[in-house]
């Protein structure tokens, strides 16, 4: 008996080799901080969320790096990037591509937009109308563009960054709640520490001002990443785990500060990034912390508070901090 539960424990620990895994996100971490200060726990879930295969909104003041760190994270990955800024007169084929006639070939010939790339860097999203920002409802929840009847998919990895400023800064729109819900993460930038800042303002004084992308190297390339979401997939997670992750998005649907709880959809966004998480950090099983990380991040844009709720300054994360701490963990 003894010697049989030796022989599971040594199936435990073997049953997934992360170490490759492991080396490759620090040495991402690693080239991400040549250039940015800070952001520690921004970086781990950019990572997360590349892992967990979905797409990810930062949401902060203007000035607190949400495109610098987008593009530092585009640049450690060895894929395709494009970068659209978001303006108020930005038309849908602006984005998606439009069919353009060509005179030589006496044809129309498709254009392809920004979208078509591997990772895409949308700044200020919040910024477009309705409209445009509708047109990028297909290409993210399918990985696929329809224009002009023809479907034409995406290649992968395929991952949408977007940066948003608060919806009480001036020009702003606010986001279709289908749209968020397309969102893996939506992830705060905060403002710097005080020793981050210090360390900014040395680097400004140093005459290093000017961001130097090109000494930031690749490091994740396509394979990689395929190779590492199929690890991720297959992270151990135990079936009390997954009964707490469904008692703590329904009970979103339910809580009275909520006028509107988190979908199916947050479910298996906590559980993909659950794994992810648990991954990065060198761990092949899902941990009811890692659940409770990763509640607030994937629900804080998919749920919405009640006119009451928000006239008392009650906040989303507060809400889903309370539904996190009354549900009961499994033993």
């Amino acid at each position: 008996m003894e010697d049989n539960n030796i022989e599971n424990e040594a199936s435990f620990e073997s049953r997934i080799d992360l170490t490759e895994l492991s080396e490759s996100v620090t040495a991402m971490k690693a080239e991400i901080g040549k250039v940015l200060v800070g952001q520690h726990a921004v970086v781990d879930m950019l990572i997360t969320g590349i892992l967990a295969n979905g797409h990810i909104l930062l949401e902060g003041v203007p000035g607190v790096a949400k495109t610098l760190t987008a593009k530092l994270f585009a640049k450690v990955l060895k894929v395709g990037f494009s970068r659209v800024q978001f303006t108020p007169d930005l038309m849908p084929s602006d984005v998606l591509g439009t069919s353009v006639y060509n005179m030589k070939e006496n044809d129309f010939e498709f254009k392809a937009g920004p979208v078509f790339s591997n990772v895409i860097l949308i700044d200020e999203i919040n910024r477009a109308p309705a409209k445009t920002q509708a047109a990028l409802f297909e290409v993210m929840e399918e990985r696929q563009v329809t224009v002009d009847g023809e479907t034409r998919k995406m290649k992968d990895p395929y991952l949408v960054l977007a940066t948003q400023n608060p919806v009480e800064q001036e020009g702003t729109y606010r986001l279709p709640e289908a749209q968020l819900d397309r969102f893996l993460f939506k992830l705060s930038v905060d403002y710097p520490s005080l020793d981050d800042e210090v360390a900014i303002l040395t680097n400004y004084n140093d005459n290093q001002d000017v961001m130097d992308l090109n000494q930031v190297k690749s490091v994740l390339t396509p394979k990689a990443i395929k190779k590492y979401k199929e690890l991720v997939s297959q992270v151990h997670v135990e079936k009390e785990l997954l009964q707490y992750i469904a008692r703590v998005v329904t009970q979103t649907r339910e809580h009275p500060s909520l006028y509107l709880g988190a979908s199916p959809r947050a479910s298996v966004a906590i559980l993909a990034t659950a794994k992810a998480f648990a991954a990065i950090n060198g761990r092949d099983f899902v941990t009811p912390e890692d659940i409770k990380f990763m509640a607030s991040p994937v629900m804080r844009h998919r749920v919405i508070l009640t006119p009451e709720s928000e006239m008392e300054g009650t906040s989303a994360d507060e809400v889903i901090k309370e539904i996190v701490d009354k549900v009961e963990v499994p033993r």
